[in-house]
């Protein structure tokens, strides 16, 4: 008799997680309480798995083996509660697809920087010639990847909802790039249990293993040093110069390991600010620890391109450059953000606050910041903190409307930057299509 997975989402890691499901014989019943897309029924139908949407129907779940769950759900709806009270395991897909597969592993979680650094550890190893895949909270589903594809490496952007959920997930080369107060509304506001969530990368790693994070980190520094952690500690930053680690000299990133270094060049790097060579070294250390040549590390970060939606340069009309930084849905990535540009700005902010302490920008909005520019339906908490700080304080919930008032303020050489520092389902579908609305806008100018 087949066992039974059964899987609560239909999104990308869901359809993935069922995927695999199938390709390892299990029987598979995904369930979505949301409404499933004609298209994505048609493909369950021809993989032969049986679905219900609209709801999550509990009978249809008994006798599963285990279930795994999207990220987007919440650990402790009363369905999840009633099905662990039953001794039924709740996994996350990035579990699940790492007990299914032999590759080399490197998770790379944080609260920012993760994306960046996910993109170039995973370009390092491409141009280097190593068999390897993106996925995780980025790219295609890592569980559909290892059910169709046949790759040597794997490198998992890994969100705090993923790890929530894993019981024996252990990487080869784990990261943890920073952490600063983000998505508290999902762990009871406690800083500590978001902590703790971000920890779980290495908890299962062995002597074998590798651990890198941020030593200019104090949060992240003085966390791990109550861990018990058995894997290679390496730490990298500014702060540290002791082998093994990285770190920052006048102009060079430095990998050190016993008595060998090698310097790169970090003015060479197409991109601006420390936190994107925190991210640069974060990735030369992981490809260097996997013995990848110093040359293919410099010429793969020379060449690096960026994320979509993270300080990404759209377009400079009459001397001004437009910046969409969508991406930034927390205070620090807009601290990176506003920290890295030195000419004045006309910063376009809002959406969802997340409990913000927004004081923490204040030097940075009074030093440069000569209009704020305020999208979102409640602009409140902002108004209270900003508004008489720069020149012009304005308001709007239309994206078309703040780049055409931001174009009328803009003056050459001045930069207008999109970074909310919120999250966007107040006006937009996701950071994506708010980062969308303001490329469009930008350039229909």
């Amino acid at each position: 008799m087949k066992k039974k997975l059964v899987v609560l989402g239909a999104g990308e890691s869901g359809v993935g997680a069922a995927l695999l499901g199938m390709q390892q014989g299990y029987e598979v019943f995904l369930s979505d309480h949301n409404k499933i897309p004609d298209s994505l029924q048609k493909l369950l139908a021809e993989k032969g798995i049986s679905w219900e949407q609209g709801k999550h129907t509990k009978a249809a779940m008994k006798g599963a083996s285990f279930i795994v769950k999207s990220p987007g759900i919440p650990g402790n709806t009363a369905l999840l509660t009633e099905l662990k009270n039953e001794g039924i395991p709740i996994l996350s897909e990035i579990e699940f697809a790492a007990r299914s597969t032999k590759a080399v592993l490197i998770g790379i979680t944080g609260t920012n920087g993760k994306t960046t650094t996910t993109l170039m550890t995973y370009q390092i190893l491409k141009d280097a010639g190593l068999n390897v895949g993106l996925a995780g909270n980025i790219g295609t589903s890592f569980a559909q990847q290892v059910a169709e594809e046949d790759y040597d490496y794997y490198v998992l952007e890994i969100s705090s909802f993923q790890l929530d959920d894993i019981e024996q997930f252990a990487p080869h080369i784990a990261v943890i790039t920073n952490i600063t107060p983000d998505h508290l509304d999902r762990y009871n506001y406690d800083f500590s249990a978001y902590i703790q969530a971000r920890l779980k990368i290495t908890q299962n790693q062995t002597a074998t293993n590798f651990f890198l994070f941020n030593a200019d980190d104090e949060v992240l520094v003085n966390a791990t040093q109550k861990l018990p952690i058995k894997a290679q500690q390496i730490p990298f930053g500014s702060l540290v110069k002791e082998p093994p680690s990285s770190y920052l000299e006048s102009d060079k990133i430095v990998l050190k390991k016993q008595n060998q270094s090698t310097m790169i060049q970090s003015l060479e790097f197409p991109f601006s600010g420390r936190h994107n060579l925190l991210n640069a070294m974060a990735a030369a250390t992981v490809a260097d620890l996997l013995s990848i040549k110093k040359e293919t590390i410099r010429e793969s970060l020379t060449h690096f391109k960026g994320a979509p939606h993270r300080m990404e340069n759209v377009l400079t009309i009459q001397h001004v450059n437009y910046i969409n930084d969508s991406k930034a849905t927390n205070i620090n990535a807009t601290y990176f953000a506003l920290e890295s540009i030195p000419s004045p700005l006309i910063w376009i902010v809002g959406g969802v606050d997340k409990g913000n302490d927004y004081s923490v920008l204040m030097p940075f909005v009074r030093k440069k910041a000569k209009a704020i520019i305020c999208l979102g339906v409640d602009n409140s908490k902002l108004r209270e903190t900003f508004e008489g700080i720069s020149e012009v304080f304005m308001e709007t919930e239309l994206m078309t409307e703040a780049v055409k008032i931001a174009h009328k303020l803009a003056a050459p050489k001045d930069t207008v930057l999109l970074s909310p520092a919120c999250a966007s389902f107040d006006l937009f579908k996701n950071y994506e299509d708010r980062g969308d609305q303001f490329k469009a806008a930008v350039r229909n100018l």
